[in-house]
Parts: C-alpha cells; sequence; structure tokens
C-alpha cells in the first residue's frame, strides 16, 4: 500500500528533487522546502517519515564523495549538540498533536525566510564552543522536525571560513550522521509504517535524479536565482500553514 492521492505527488516529487539539487551543488540549505510542500497535502509526521529513508540514500552518495574532507575537528564540536537536538526534537513530536506541528513548520518555515532575507549571521568572528552547541542543537531539532538542519548549521559553520570543499564535505558527513540518528526517534514514534515505507520506495530512484541535476545545474544557472525561487516558495507555504492552524 502506498500514497494513492495525486496531489501528494505534485508535492512530494518536486520537494524530493529540490532537496537533490541541494545536496548535488546547489546548497543543503534548499532543503527546508520539502517538508512545508508536503505537509500542504499530508500529515507533517508522515511527509517526514516518507523523505527521511530517501535523504539517508542521498547522504551515502555525498559521504561517498566528500568524507576525505570533511573537517572532523568541526565535527567533534557540533555532534554532541546535534545530537541533543534530535533527542529534543523526538521527544516534542511524542506529544504534540497535528495542529501543533503545522504551526511550528509554518513558523520555522517563516523564521528561516527572514534569516535568508537577512543574509544569516554577518558576524565575522569565529564563534566558540557555546555557539557550536547552540546552532547544532538548534539544527539537530528542525532537521529531526522538518528536515532542514542546514540554516543553523550555516549559522555556525560560515564564520569559520572553511574552504569550500571542506564546508561541503563537513555538512555532508554532518548531516549524514543526524540523519541516521532521525531514524530512532521516526522508528519510535511508529511513522515508518508499510505506506510511508513503500511511498518511499516509489519516490526514491528520484534522489540521484536530482543531485544529479543539482551538479547539471551548479555551472548553468544563478544560484541566487534558485534560492529566491525556493524561498519564496517555503514563505508561501509556512503563510498557508500558519493561517490553517489560526
Amino acid at each position: 500500500m502506498i500514497v494513492t492521492d495525486p496531489g501528494f505527488y505534485i508535492t512530494a516529487v518536486p520537494a524530493v528533487l529540490i532537496y537533490g539539487i541541494g545536496k548535488g551543488g546547489l546548497g543543503g540549505a534548499l532543503g527546508i522546502i520539502a517538508v512545508p510542500l508536503m505537509a500542504l497535502v499530508v500529515s507533517p509526521t508522515q511527509a517526514a517519515a516518507i523523505l527521511l529513508p530517501i535523504l539517508c540514500v542521498m547522504d551515502a552518495f555525498a559521504v561517498k564523495q566528500h568524507y576525505r574532507s570533511a573537517d572532523y575537528s568541526v565535527l567533534k564540536q557540533m555532534l554532541p549538540g546535534s545530537l541533543l537536538g534530535v533527542l529534543l526534537a523526538g521527544l516534542f513530536l511524542s506529544v504534540t498533536p497535528e495542529s501543533g506541528l503545522k504551526l511550528l513548520i509554518g513558523v520555522l518555515s517563516l523564521l528561516f525566510c527572514v534569516q535568508y532575507v537577512l543574509g544569516g549571521s554577518q558576524d565575522d568572528k569565529k564563534p566558540g564552543k557555546a555557539s557550536a552547541w547552540w546552532w547544532s542543537s538548534l539544527g539537530g531539532f528542525s532537521s529531526t522536525a522538518i528536515h532542514a538542519g542546514g540554516g543553523p548549521a550555516s549559522i555556525y559553520l560560515l564564520p569559520l571560513r572553511l574552504e569550500k570543499v571542506t564546508l561541503i564535505a563537513t555538512m555532508a558527513v554532518l548531516f549524514a550522521i543526524i540523519n541516521l540518528a532521525k531514524l530512532i526517534p521516526y522508528t519510535m514514534l511508529g511513522e515508518f509504517d508499510t505506506t510511508n515505507l513503500m511511498t518511499a520506495a516509489v519516490l526514491m530512484p528520484l534522489a540521484p535524479v536530482g543531485v544529479y541535476m543539482g551538479v547539471w545545474l551548479l555551472h548553468r544557472v544563478s544560484q541566487d536565482i534558485v534560492y529566491r525561487l525556493c524561498y519564496l516558495f517555503l514563505f508561501l507555504s509556512g503563510m498557508k500553514l500558519v493561517t490553517d492552524v489560526l
């Protein structure tokens, strides 16, 4: 049994492709649109549960490509806070009704839009240990809730001024570990039922397609244009989710 609603696939197909495009070369933060977009049709937790196995497959390709270039000293600083965020999000999801999750996703979506408009962190100082814990925890939490940890993680990572390949590689390894950790709360919440897993399997072939699209677009399309369009859709999705609850 899989999800049969055509409206679901109208949102799920572009959501998976956009996430893959981000992984392929236009920035992992593009993935923030995926769950809010799919949550317009199915419940937020179901949307996230369907996406998670697909993300793990994307991570396998990304880590294989980049693990040698990752900065493991930075990962050592970020992992404790990230895993704490996963734990806190798992506890939060277990006690929050669907309306609360829709409101959370809508508000987070709008906050990410504000962060994008304001340009994220403009601090030139290298962040310290407290900053690593705060942004990593927020990244782990938002990644678990809506698969959108790239924004908070970037606020910590960008001031470190890592070389581009090192930055991409470090993000790839970090979120591969976070996504594996997220399998635990999602399993405990009972979200990996037959319907969700079979639907994920149907969408799985789009994962490498999205990644290769990202590689192709990296050299042909302005990244600013892609990001502006995605954040526009994220804003509209966030507003729709918030107004549905309120």
